[in-house]
């Protein structure tokens, strides 16, 4: 048996999950070298305990052929996390999948991709800013990336389509349970040209435990999220906050005050997330990957006359930053700043408009 195989098999043992798997490829070295150990080795590995180690010992219970024989009956690739076209946006987060199932393929061109996401009960007008928003997102060379949901991920999907352009989307369940199943013709088409992904066995059905975990690999996967519209609990506001963990840009459309669906977007606004009209707001928060659209500023002052008015803690980030790209980590390291307080100059500098946030947490100077 392969290594990716004996991968699949431990993501089908209930209760394991993509974090207590790493822990143990970490002790052991490969998941070969799980399989052959005794239940108490296993049980010492953090996180694992006796109920898991048994869970393990126990595999070949589970209904593992019937997983492979279905792999290859609905034509699906496997990609593990330390395979080489693993992709790399989602590869940089926390705790990314071990194995993810795709019908369609990745490439290297989806690494600049945005998350167009919102309410499943959207109003016609989030439905029409969805599907817009996403073929000119598109239409730029982002690949766009949603969940099948009802509503503004379908639209979003639609719309990248429609631009002859690439689209992912990421299931809540497996890729043998498209779920909602209205949306089965849409996830062959968007198969055709992009990939529909999860990282669940290919039976499991669409509990609601799975969504947020789709929803941290729908923002794993892009450099940004824009949430078009949201009610004040949704699961695209959850995908925002996954977003800004991941150290990724969140987007948002604003909305009438008076509707329903548009109170989460509007608080998104409210508390800091940039306010998205049109594409060029899009564009401008990723000037980096589009040097030759970035609009001449003759209104803003120069940086030197900004840079006199830095706090201490901003000239000190600003001067340990120099002329290099650094992560969170390495400034912390270099400043001597409390977290805190480094998190609260590095916005007030980006807001300054001194310093741009890449992907990964990663800063340099504008």
């Amino acid at each position: 048996m392969e290594e990716r195989e004996y991968l699949v098999i431990l993501n089908l043992v209930r209760g394991l999950g993509p974090a207590r798997i790493r822990n143990l490829m970490a002790h052991f070295g490969s998941a070969a070298e799980i399989f052959r150990r005794p239940a108490p080795d296993l049980s010492r590995v953090p996180g694992i305990g006796a109920h898991l180690s048994r869970a393990i010992r126990r595999w070949e219970e589970l209904d593992y052929a019937e997983e492979f024989r279905l792999i290859e009956k609905l034509g699906l690739e496997v990609l593990t996390v330390f395979d080489p076209g693993y992709p790399a946006n989602l590869k940089e987060i926390y705790d990314p999948p071990v194995v993810l199932y795709l019908k369609g393929s990745l490439i290297p061109e989806d690494r600049p991709a945005l998350a167009v996401v919102g309410s499943r009960r959207a109003s016609r007008y989030g439905l029409q800013a969805a599907r817009k928003l996403a073929a000119d997102i598109a239409a730029r060379g982002f690949t766009v990336v949603s969940g099948l949901a009802r509503g503004i991920d379908t639209e979003a999907h639609r719309g990248a389509l429609a631009a002859s352009c690439r689209t992912l989307a990421v299931l809540g369940s497996g890729l043998g349970n498209i779920y909602p199943g209205e949306n089965r013709e849409l996830a062959e088409e968007i198969a055709r040209s992009g990939a529909v992904i999860s990282e669940f066995p290919v039976r499991a059905v669409p509990d609601r435990q799975n969504f947020p975990l789709r929803n941290r690999v729908v923002s794993g996967l892009s450099l940004g999220t824009v949430v078009v519209e949201a009610a004040e609990r949704s699961g695209a506001l959850i995908t925002a906050r996954l977003a800004m963990e991941q150290g990724r840009a969140v987007m948002a459309v604003p909305g009438r005050i008076d509707s329903y669906s548009a109170r989460g977007t509007n608080a998104l606004i409210r508390d800091g997330a940039k306010m998205v009209s049109g594409i060029e707001d899009i564009l401008g928060e990723f000037e980096y990957l589009f040097p030759e659209l970035r609009p001449p500023s003759p209104e803003a002052p120069p940086a030197s006359r900004r840079l006199e008015n830095l706090s201490p803690g901003e000239k000190l980030v600003w001067e340990a930053l120099g002329e290099e790209e650094m992560s969170m980590e390495d400034l912390l390291a270099r400043t001597g700043l409390p977290s805190p307080s480094l998190s609260a100059a590095l916005l007030s500098l980006e807001l300054k408009r001194l310093i741009k946030r890449l992907p990964g947490k990663v800063f340099i100077r504008s």
